[in-house]
């Protein structure tokens, strides 16, 4: 038996990766079940009505994501062919 649940997109943050089908990889920050909102990364159809399986982060824990990543791969702003994550 599915649950229910609610969802509102109070901020549209930028569409990561669009594809041929209309659905697109998006950033977005989510309230989920009327809670706190988050950042929120996943698939969305052309009308945010459908979606897919994603990742929520608290902005704590987004702000660590971005953090680790400016650490672990200093060069991610410049243009490579090898992906460098030493």
């Amino acid at each position: 038996m599915a649950s229910e649940f609610t969802f509102e997109i109070t901020k549209h943050i930028g569409v990561i990766k669009a594809y041929e089908t209309g659905w697109s990889k998006e950033i977005n920050i989510v309230s989920w079940n009327g809670g706190q909102p988050k950042v929120d990364i996943r698939d969305w159809d052309e009308n945010h009505e459908r979606m897919s399986r994603g990742v929520t982060l608290t902005k704590d824990e987004f702000r660590k994501m971005v953090e680790l990543t400016k650490e672990r791969i200093p060069n991610l702003t410049e243009p490579s062919r090898e992906w460098d994550a030493r």
